[in-house]
């Protein structure tokens, strides 16, 4: 299966395995690490291996993928015993984005402060 990547992402090269992480899950669509600059006790980084720059770049064919990466968030909190834990996506620059390739954060094992909702 030939998956869309884009060679100057650091993303892609991390699913890649040219730019060492810690690797915490791996499947055929999906690839979780190890955030280097964690904000919480855990924080994961959920990412689909096609390059999808933000969410925007989902349509409907993209939905089981969707669903993939929120249950793979789900198994990496329930592998760490975690009470409690967050689940985020930012999209955009203006959303707080970085790093241009699709992902979702973890981040458990501490009290999560402030609501979003």
């Amino acid at each position: 299966m030939s998956v869309r990547t884009d060679p100057d992402c650091l993303f892609c090269k991390i699913v890649a395995g040219a730019i060492p992480c810690e690797k915490l899950y791996e499947d055929d669509e999906v690839f979780a690490f190890a955030d280097v600059n964690p904000q919480a006790p855990f924080h994961g980084l959920v990412v689909p291996k096609a390059h999808l720059a933000t969410l925007d770049e989902f349509d409907d064919s993209g939905a089981e993928l969707a669903g993939r990466l929120m249950l793979v968030a789900k198994t990496l909190a329930a592998e760490r015993d975690l009470p409690g834990y967050r689940v985020a996506m930012n999209v955009n620059s203006e959303g707080g984005q970085v790093i241009f390739h699709a992902h979702l954060h973890v981040l458990g094992g501490r009290q999560m402060r402030g609501s979003l909702g």
